[in-house]
């Protein structure tokens, strides 16, 4: 048997490059054929418009609300009356200051919340990407196209 008729013979155990080449093709053909169906396709940009508003809320809402209060609180010791009264002077500074410096430390602020915010939203984009339903659907029909054709390949493919 040479190298070309044993890459297209199946083996028990092992998937060969035609069988697998099928696999791709109908599963190609199979998410092309939903795409034009209506419910799917909204259904799509449903989820992926919710899937970016938890994203974005998420990375912009809760870790740097987070991270101010946790900072401050780890560094008074876990004790609410110590970073109390560690940040009562900086407020009362900041109230008591003119207004460029108040505006200088509110875009530093800003640019703090932002780049605290992107950082875990590309954090965030690479632990859980986006699950498209037309995947799930090409999923389950796999399985089931699976199970249909679980016959192995004709030796002459």
């Amino acid at each position: 048997m040479t190298t070309a008729e044993s890459h297209i013979k199946p083996s028990t155990g092992s998937v060969q490059g035609p069988e697998v080449a099928v696999w791709w093709a109908e599963r190609r053909r199979y998410i092309e054929q939903i795409r034009k169906v209506p419910d799917v396709r909204q259904r799509f940009w449903r989820e992926a418009g919710l899937y970016m508003l938890r994203r974005i809320l998420w990375s912009f809402g809760f870790f740097p609300v987070f991270i101010a209060f946790w900072v401050p609180f780890v560094m008074s010791s876990f004790n609410p009356v110590v970073m109390a009264s560690d940040l009562i002077p900086v407020l009362q500074g900041f109230v008591d200051s003119n207004p460029e410096v108040q505006a200088t430390n509110l875009s530093t602020l800003a640019i703090a919340w932002v780049s605290i915010g992107f950082f875990f939203l590309v954090f965030d984009f690479v632990l859980t990407p986006f699950r498209s339903p037309y995947e799930y659907e090409a999923d389950v029909y796999m399985r089931s196209w699976e199970q249909l054709n679980h016959d192995p390949l004709p030796d002459k493919v």
